[in-house]
C-alpha cells in the first residue's frame, strides 16, 4: 500500500511530477516499509509504501533508526560548540577526556577534528569489541560494550596511522568524540545534543533512545523477521539517533536555508528566507555551525577525488554539489542528503536490513543527484 502527500497538510496538493518520481523510486526498494521524502525550498512531497501492511501510525511519523546517518547530528553539535567558543576543533581529545592520563603519543595528538573527519588513525571499532559482539552479531552487537569501555579502549589505543594523514571510516572515533564533548561540557551526550541541536531546530520527534510503544518503526531481517530496537551501547554519538522522516527533512532544510541566500558562507543571523519551513535561524552560532558543516575540508582517494565536509560526503552533480550520509542498523536503513545551491533535500528510510544487491542507497542518492 502506498500514499503520496504534500506536507504540511494545509499546503497545495503534491506536485504530480514529484509524486510520480517518488512512487517510481519506491517501487525499486524491497522493504516492508519505505518512506521517500523530498523538499524543494521547503515545499515537501512524501511517499510512503512497502510490501508490509501499514500500521495505525503513518510511516512518515514513526521514528526510524538512522545508524551512521546520526553522524551529521554529531557534526553539527561540535560545530555549534566551536562557534560558541566552548571547544576548539584543534583541542586534543585525551586532554579533555582524561587530563594527565598517560596515553600513546599518537593518541595524545588526536584532535576533535580528527575524530569527526575519520582521520584519527583509529580503527573502525576497538579490537576487543569483536569477541563480545560476534556471538550476538545479528541481535545485539553493541549493547555489551558500554561508554566506559569505549573510553578505556581509546586511552590505551595504538593508532594505525599518524593522526591527520589517512582517512579511515571509524564509528569508534565518532563515539569517542561524543564522550569527549560530554566530558568537556560536563553535560551528558543526550542532553547536549538536545540542547544544542534538537531543541533549536524544533526536532521534537528526534531522540537517541526508543520512544513509547507504537512510535517506533520496526526493522526486519532479509527474511522479513522483525528485529529488536538497536542498543548502541557506548557508541551513541556514532549511530543512536532515531527520527521521523518529517524531522529528517526539517534537519536538512535547516542546512539549505542559508545556502540558497548567498552560498555556504552566509553565516549571519536571520537566515530565514522562503526556503525555511522550520525554525528561524536567528542564533548566529547555529547559523555559523550550519555553514561550517557544509564547507569542504578534506580530499582523499586516487587523485583526491573524494571530498568531505566536517561530517558530510560531498559529491558533484549536474545541479551543484550534493552533501549526504547514509546509515544502516540491524534491520533498518536511512539516507540524508541535500543540495545547498538549489534547496533540494531528500530523506529516505526503509525497514529491511541492507544486503549486497540492495537498491536503497542508490535510489535515494539518485533522487538527490538526478532530480532537476
Amino acid at each position: 500500500m502506498t500514499d503520496t502527500t504534500a506536507l504540511p497538510e494545509s499546503a497545495a496538493p503534491a506536485d504530480p511530477a514529484t509524486a510520480r518520481l517518488l512512487a517510481e523510486a519506491a517501487g525499486r526498494i524491497d522493504a516492508p516499509d519505505v518512506v521517500l521524502a523530498l523538499s524543494r525550498n521547503g515545499a515537501r512531497t512524501v511517499h510512503t509504501g512497502g510490501d508490509g501492511a501499514p500500521g495505525p501510525v503513518p510511516r512518515e511519523r514513526l521514528a526510524h533508526e538512522l545508524g551512521s546517518a546520526s553522524k551529521p547530528y554529531a557534526g553539527l553539535l561540535l560545530a555549534r560548540l566551536v562557534a560558541q567558543g566552548r571547544v576548539r576543533y584543534e583541542d586534543r581529545a585525551a586532554d579533555l577526556l582524561a587530563p594527565g592520563f598517560p596515553v600513546h603519543p599518537a593518541v595524545r595528538r588526536i584532535t576533535l577534528r580528527h575524530l569527526l573527519t575519520h582521520t584519527s588513525g583509529l580503527p573502525g571499532l576497538p579490537a576487543d569489541f569483536y569477541p563480545q559482539a560476534v556471538p550476538r552479531w545479528s541481535t545485539d552487537p553493541y549493547g555489551g560494550y558500554p561508554a566506559d569501555r569505549v573510553v578505556r579502549a581509546f586511552l590505551r589505543a595504538r593508532p594505525r596511522h599518524r593522526p591527520g594523514t589517512r582517512w579511515h571510516y571509524s564509528n569508534f572515533a565518532v563515539s569517542v568524540l561524543g564522550h569527549t564533548l560530554a566530558a568537556a561540557t560536563g553535560t551528558p551526550w543526550e542532553v547536549l545534543l538536545h540542547q544544542q541541536v534538537l531543541a533549536p531546530l524544533r526536532l521534537d520527534a528526534t531522540r537517541v533512545r526508543p520512544g513509547p510503544e507504537g512510535t517506533e518503526a520496526v526493522g526486519h531481517r532479509r527474511d522479513g523477521t522483525p528485529v529488536p530496537a538497536l542498543d548502541t551501547g557506548g557508541f551513541t554519538a556514532a549511530g543512536a539517533v532515531r527520527a521521523t522522516p518529517l524531522d529528517m527533512l526539517t534537519f536538512l532544510e535547516a542546512h539549505t536555508a542559508g545556502a540558497g541566500l548567498g552560498g555556504p558562507e552566509s553565516t549571519g543571523p536571520g537566515l530565514t528566507g522562503p526556503e525555511l519551513t522550520g525554525p528561524e535561524l536567528t542564533d548566529p552560532t547555529l547559523a555559523a555551525a550550519l555553514a561550517e558543516v557544509r564547507r569542504p575540508v578534506l580530499r582523499r582517494g586516487l587523485r583526491h577525488t573524494h571530498t568531505h565536509t566536517l561530517t558530510w560526503f560531498h559529491h558533484p552533480s549536474p545541479y551543484g554539489p550534493v552533501l549526504f550520509h547514509a546509515g544502516a542498523t540491524l534491520g533498518q536503513q536511512a539516507f540524508l542528503g541535500f543540495r545547498p545551491d538549489t534547496g533540494l533535500a531528500v530523506a529516505a528510510t526503509a525497514t529491511r536490513r541492507v544486503h549486497r544487491a540492495d537498491t536503497f542507497v542508490a535510489t535515494a542518492y539518485g533522487l538527490l543527484t538526478e532530480t532537476p
